[in-house]
């Protein structure tokens, strides 16, 4: 054969040694799969593929970034298909390890370290703090509840915030971020919409059958899900989705980009009905409030006002298109004293209220929701629902935790909107009004659910605070507009 040409496949496997490493490979999965099962063998199977990726997080740590990131949104839903127990969630831990480690022994001496210097870290630092602290709870009853649970408490927050400030830098790594995030969410939403449209799949049916049917079917109809870890998850961030895609798309552009965002939008308020969740429909109507503030137009804010006021009119006064089983759920939002789940949530709000009386700093990290229920099953905590996000971290870290949190989130957004109302470039300036508008619907959505730092939203949050944070140095990067530049 002529040598500028490497040798075919086939080629190859004429080779004796080649032959024989096909050969013991093919007995050594054959024997690993059917004493061990079928686990064993797709990790066999993937060991190549994670070793690249190792290679590649060393080489291009925003590649790990982004990893983590677009992990995220599978990590919980993927243990519906590999019921091993498989700490799939620690690979998003895992994989942000490596990216630090690779920036201190890689690129560390390259990079910024400055970046890192500013209030988003310094707020998120706190908050880590403030965790930490907890581990001396006396109330606390369980360290492996701590570790478990602090990892969506705090840790996510200054590891994305962290790593997304020495990484990120320009338009295109906020292009990647966008790209990412509207493409898995589209894909989740057409599977959610699937799910009541056809059916779920034989895994999901399964999952339903062993305790996910008693949240997911109300009332004999099901709650689509998609890949997400439940229903209350998938509808808020297809809202969040839906409201930030939908900005944008109302934003300076070519025409085809603003009518891809708004396919995206409608694709993903679609999947956000589906969901069944009636907490969802906070995100896009508070954040659509806070996105007209940013607008700086005094009268398309009255209009939105007016709008949400007669959407808000609809659902509370009226019961047309009550047929319609999503619009159903909608409606119940907004009439709370005639839901008795809402009433349920405030009967254990008042029994953690007075659990917490003299509790300042709460019953520990871990030890409410589903990680109480996993490590200390028999406390009081485990077995009070908290449902909301901020209802949960005032039961694990007391009043005290909660006002802290409250205030440094409220810092975080006050930061957010006045780095906005700041931008001169009206596409960034589009770009990070919706991102905060996001951050605004999600916060008030999470009275009602556990949003806030649970995946994928949680990872969203934070590198939406990176971008924010560092758009003026995005801005300032980019050529001048004609109509700036006058």
């Amino acid at each position: 054969m002529n040598d500028d040409f490497r040798d075919t496949g086939s080629e190859v496997l004429k080779k004796p040694f080649y032959f024989l490493l096909l050969f013991f490979t093919a007995i050594f999965l054959a024997v690993a799969i059917s004493s061990k099962g079928f686990v064993i063998g797709f990790v066999i199977i993937i060991l190549p593929g994670i070793v690249w990726v190792l290679f590649r997080i060393f080489l291009d740590p925003r590649f790990g970034l982004y990893s983590a990131f677009a992990f995220s949104f599978f990590a919980i839903g993927i243990t519906r298909y590999i019921t091993a127990n498989i700490p799939f969630g620690l690979a998003v831990d895992a994989i942000l390890a490596l990216v630090l480690i690779a920036l201190i022994l890689g690129k560390g001496r390259k990079l910024n370290w400055k970046a890192t210097g500013n209030d988003f870290t310094v707020a998120s630092l706190i908050w880590l703090a403030y965790t930490i602290m907890e581990i001396g709870n006396p109330e606390s009853v369980s360290f492996a509840a701590w570790f478990y649970a602090m990892r969506g408490v705090a840790l996510y927050q200054i590891l994305m915030i962290t790593t997304g400030f020495l990484l990120l830098k320009d338009k295109k790594d906020l292009k990647l971020f966008l790209v990412i995030w509207f493409a898995v969410s589209v894909l989740g939403a057409l599977k959610g919409i699937q799910q009541i449209q056809i059916g779920t799949d034989p895994w999901e049916t399964a999952w339903l059958d062993n305790g996910g049917a008693l949240t997911h079917r109300i009332q004999g109809k099901l709650r689509a899900f998609s890949f997400y870890s439940d229903a209350g998850q998938y509808g808020a961030s297809m809202g969040h989705v839906a409201l930030v895609a939908a900005i944008m798309g109302l934003g300076p552009g070519p025409k085809r980009r603003k009518r891809l965002l708004m396919i995206v939008a409608v694709i993903c308020i679609m999947g956000m009905l589906f969901s069944g969740t009636r907490g969802a429909m906070f995100v896009p109507a508070s954040g659509a409030m806070l996105y007209l503030f940013l607008s700086k137009n005094f009268k398309i804010f009255v209009i939105g006002i007016v709008f949400v006021g007669g959407l808000y009119g609809f659902l509370r006064y009226t019961t047309i298109a009550n047929n319609n089983y999503q619009i159903y759920r909608l409606r119940t939002a907004v009439q709370p004293s005639e839901d008795r789940s809402f009433q349920v949530r405030l009967e254990n709000q008042a029994k953690l209220k007075v659990y917490l009386a003299n509790r300042p700093i709460g019953g520990g990290v871990g030890s409410a929701g589903n990680w109480g229920m996993r490590f200390s099953p028999n406390t009081f905590l485990a077995q009070t629902p908290t449902d909301s996000w901020f209802v949960k971290i005032w039961a694990e870290m007391g009043v005290v935790g909660l006002l802290l949190h409250l205030i440094i989130l409220f810092y975080l957004l006050g930061r957010c909107c006045l780095i906005v109302w700041n931008l001169q470039d009206p596409v960034i300036r589009q770009i990070m009004a919706g991102l905060s508008a996001g951050i605004f619907g999600i916060m008030v959505a999470s009275y009602a659910n556990g949003l806030y730092g649970q995946m994928p939203t949680g990872m969203v949050i934070y590198l939406s605070y990176v971008f924010i944070r560092i758009s003026p140095l995005i801005e300032n990067s980019l050529p001048l507009r004609p109509s700036l530049s006058k």
